[in-house]
């Protein structure tokens, strides 16, 4: 008999799979390929008590997954939001937030940015002016602090399986402890020295913050390759240059240094923001 399941924590070739009745079994995927992330919804085969086989991999609404010129990495499946988490310490990447949009945009997901550590009031303007632009864009930001209200997070998760994503050290663990303490996450201070945060969590793990809400802990990311994406995909993903293309002199205007370019216009007249725009040639560069 199969059993209906989500995948729910991912261990190399072994895989944590919940059942329908909340029961979870320990699996692992026949044959030898095994590319199942947290979200993928699967049929089992129990092998014993609290053991089972994956058998069948049922279509996905979304995947999630970064690549570079040599891999690629799954992160996620059946995501309907991404969670950006940054911080007022230490310094974000403005690149990998746009990133990550590109790579919600490109799957049709929804964003949210959540500014961590608002108590150290001192830092949160110079951290919130980094972020105007994509308010400014219609993205959501939330500003909070884990250690002390990280709770009001939880409205924003209802109906949605979310995946939280960011640097190591922005407070992704902790923020997965307020919202669900019995997870235990482990958590380091980020390394002063370094100016960077610690990698804390080493797989990618769901919880279950509230009823019909799934949230999906993922490892800190320094990097996020979007080779697999064309230069028309990354164009459609920033929001702002949508109502432009197609109106370049040239059609197969790459928005470089064309003359008539109506993108390059724009970021010129201020209404795309220079940071974006330098993301975007950084990304069209990257796929040649």
């Amino acid at each position: 008999m199969r059993l209906a399941g989500s995948v729910i924590a991912a261990y190399g070739r072994q895989y944590r799979v919940e059942l329908s009745d909340g029961e979870t079994l320990l699996c692992v995927p026949r044959g030898k390929k095994s590319e199942l992330v947290c979200g993928d919804q699967v049929k089992v085969q129990r092998t014993s008590a609290d053991q089972g086989v994956i058998a069948t991999l049922e279509p996905r609404r979304t995947l999630l997954y970064r690549s570079d010129h040599y891999k690629q990495k799954l992160i996620a499946a059946n995501v309907t939001q991404i969670i950006i988490v940054v911080a007022t310490e230490p310094p974000f990447s403005d690149d990998l937030i746009t990133r990550c949009i590109v790579a919600a945009e490109s799957q049709d997901i929804q964003v949210l940015i959540v500014l961590n550590k608002c108590d150290l009031g001192e830092r949160v303007p110079a951290a919130s002016a980094t972020l105007l632009p994509y308010e400014k864009l219609g993205y959501r930001v939330l500003k909070l602090s884990a250690r002390n209200d990280g709770e009001r997070l939880l409205p924003y998760l209802a109906d949605h399986t979310s995946l939280l994503i960011g640097q190591s050290g922005m407070g992704k663990s902790t923020l997965i402890n307020a919202l669900i303490p019995e997870a235990c996450a482990p958590t380091r201070e980020f390394s002063q020295a370094l100016n960077a945060g610690k990698h804390t969590t080493t797989h990618a793990c769901l919880y279950h913050p509230s009823t019909g809400a799934a949230l999906i802990d993922s490892p800190g990311l320094m990097a996020f390759g979007l080779r697999h994406l064309s230069s028309e995909d990354i164009a459609q993903a920033f929001l702002e240059m949508r109502p432009l293309l197609g109106q370049c002199r040239f059609r197969n205007c790459q928005h470089h240094r064309e003359p008539d370019c109506s993108i390059l216009a724009a970021v010129e007249h201020g209404t795309i923001d220079p940071r974006r725009y330098a993301v975007f040639r950084s990304l069209c560069a990257e796929i040649g």
